[in-house]
């Protein structure tokens, strides 16, 4: 197995925690020098608050692990495309790689929407890898979504 195949796996167990917790799920994982120091999924409706996305959740937790505001030379991995709140932090964290799977034609803001990286007043763009187990991360939205739906 890959090591980003790995960290993705990681990821996507985040990202079922969340659903089970009855979170949107999505999950995330930061990666520097192959250890894992920060992980997370969807914690909005549990803590009240909008800010409590996976990706954000996992950054604090790095930057806290390490002890310092920049995760540089870090990667992240997320089951969805960032959205620009996200990509903000992600840029500011200065993370190296970011890695996602499935796209957010929505609420995506690095392939779509905003485009953050490619705005002129974006600092720092990460090298970015979509695609990444594209089809388990789409279909546990998927499925938590439908499910929402039925018991409405």
């Amino acid at each position: 197995m890959t090591k980003t195949k790995h960290f993705m796996e990681l990821a996507l167990a985040e990202a079922q925690a969340a659903g089970a917790r009855d979170e949107v799920p999505i999950g995330a994982v930061v990666v520097l020098d192959n250890v894992v120091v920060g992980k997370a999924g969807n914690r909005t409706r549990e803590l009240n608050d909008v800010t409590a996305h996976a990706e954000i959740a996992a950054i604090r937790m790095a930057c806290e692990a390490l002890g310092q505001e920049r995760l540089t030379g870090a990667d992240l991995y997320v089951t969805l495309e960032p959205c620009t709140m996200c990509a903000a932090a992600i840029s500011f964290a200065r993370i190296r790689r970011l890695y996602y799977g499935a796209e957010d034609p929505k609420g995506g803001a690095v392939d779509n929407g905003v485009r953050f990286y490619g705005q002129p007043t974006c600092h720092h763009a990460p090298e970015v890898y979509s695609g990444i187990a594209e089809k388990d991360a789409a279909n546990l939205l998927t499925t938590f979504f439908q499910m929402k739906r039925t018991e409405g």
